[in-house]
């Protein structure tokens, strides 16, 4: 039977826990690891800032794809007409 002993400081009140767990009784550390995802579940800090990412990602996501289906020749023609004159203007430069 192998024995394991961790010991962690408690920064809140100041003591310190001992906990000592075999192979055999790993039930120990099942209620913390509950106790740690209750915690979790009930922390709302950044809710409001998730709640603003998926409002603006609900927004942002129909306009992408509106614009890449029905606008994207469109940009594309205009890209390239861009760079065929940029092209016209460096051969002009170069006293092609």
């Amino acid at each position: 039977m192998t024995v394991t002993t961790t010991q962690q400081e408690l920064p809140s009140q100041g003591m310190s826990t001992h906990e000592s767990t075999t192979a055999d009784e790993t039930h120990l550390a099942a209620p913390s690891i509950g106790r740690l995802l209750r915690r979790i579940h009930r922390d709302e800090r950044g809710a409001v800032s998730i709640e603003t990412i998926l409002i603006i990602a609900a927004i942002a996501i129909p306009i992408l794809i509106f614009i890449i289906k029905f606008g994207w020749p469109r940009i594309k023609t205009w890209f390239n007409q861009g760079m065929e004159e940029l092209e016209g203007g460096m051969d002009d430069a170069a006293g092609a």
